[in-house]
């Protein structure tokens, strides 16, 4: 392409990102002072070379997969936030109070707020993280939630239904037996030390240890080897034009719905601070575009990520995601220890 041909394929992206149209030749001959024949020609051009394509609904232009890959890495710049959106981020990082995992997940909720996109937090389990608490939450005669929580704040809960005539009392007295063991436990050793060292204890005061072991099996086993997920946003995504048809609504929901997809999220490896995937670059799904950045701060790492249409905000969800990475590495530098104690 030449440069006049880059700039009518960047004009197409964001007229097309900003008004869901198609973009035809009249308003683009405006902007470029240029005669109908001229458009159409270098508009055939872009055509044939996959970066637009024609809608069936108009004779304009929409931008092709193809079209959007090549905006994302060479023509687009990142957008300045709005001194409003800085204001609610900022918010978030001044608050010292906050441990750094619910500052993160806090700021992406409000870029899910601002971008109307779907935003999602993949926090590794860091070997720095301690056990800090186990907690027994009985919801009925048949079925407890089992609330795992680490000294840097990660938490993961999971329900479990009770085979018939399993006392609830006795999983709560386990869990403190757990607890008092345990505590201060790194995760990655959690498992081992519970098969080891708590499983015989088990077996001497608990009756029907089996079932109970496997609860605090699964919950402990499980937290060590899965990332903590945060979503938020899910609903917003399903607002854009997209995804208007209920088959589409129901694939996707049932895509955010399962751990292991989501977990494809963070699949990629990294090449640049924050990564573009665009349809079938991604390996969540071919239908959406996924901007995401990699952290790691004091031993805490993991991924923050925008999911959205291919018709994306590139400029604003790169503005966006690069102020949250300049704001982490400033708490790594300036505010480490700080955070460290938290």
């Amino acid at each position: 392409m030449d440069e006049r041909q880059k700039k009518l394929l960047k004009e197409i992206v964001e007229v097309y990102i900003k008004t869901v149209k198609p973009v035809g030749s009249k308003s683009l001959c405006k902007k470029f002072k240029c005669s109908s024949a001229t458009i159409r020609n270098e508009m055939a051009v872009l055509e044939n070379l996959g970066y637009i394509e024609k809608n069936h609904i108009s004779s304009g232009r929409i931008p092709s997969e193809k079209g959007y890959k090549y905006y994302a890495e060479f023509l687009m710049k990142p957008k300045e936030l709005t001194g409003e959106d800085v204001l609610k981020l900022q918010t978030i990082f001044d608050n010292k109070q906050l441990k750094l995992n619910d500052a993160i997940t806090k700021c992406m909720d409000i870029i899910s707020d601002i971008t109307n996109y779907t935003s999602v937090v993949l926090g590794k389990n860091s070997k720095e993280n301690l056990l800090q608490q186990v907690n027994i939450i009985p919801l009925d005669e048949t079925r407890v939630v089992a609330l795992v929580c680490t000294n840097k704040g990660i938490v993961e809960n999971k329900q479990f239904v009770l085979p018939p005539n399993t006392p609830v009392n006795q999983i709560v007295k386990t869990s403190e037996m757990v607890n008092k063991m345990l505590v201060g436990t790194p995760i990655d050793e959690v498992a081992e030390k519970l098969e080891f060292e708590i499983k015989p204890v088990i077996m001497e005061k608990i009756e029907q240890y089996e079932t109970v072991y496997n609860i605090f099996y699964d919950a402990l086993h499980n937290f060590t080897k899965e990332a903590n997920v945060h979503m938020s946003g899910q609903s917003k995504l399903f607002n854009q034009p997209e995804y208007n048809d209920t088959n589409e609504i129901r694939r996707l929901v049932s895509k955010f719905e399962d751990p292991e997809l989501v977990k494809k999220i963070d699949s990629k490896d990294e090449d640049k601070l924050i990564n573009i995937y665009i349809g079938d670059e991604n390996d969540f799904d071919s239908n959406v575009t996924i901007v995401k950045s990699h952290y790691n701060i004091n031993g805490e790492e993991g991924t923050i990520a925008v999911v959205g249409p291919k018709r994306m905000e590139y400029d604003k969800v790169v503005g966006l995601l690069k102020y949250i990475n300049d704001n982490l590495s400033e708490l790594d530098k300036e505010n480490s220890d700080e955070w460290k104690r938290k």
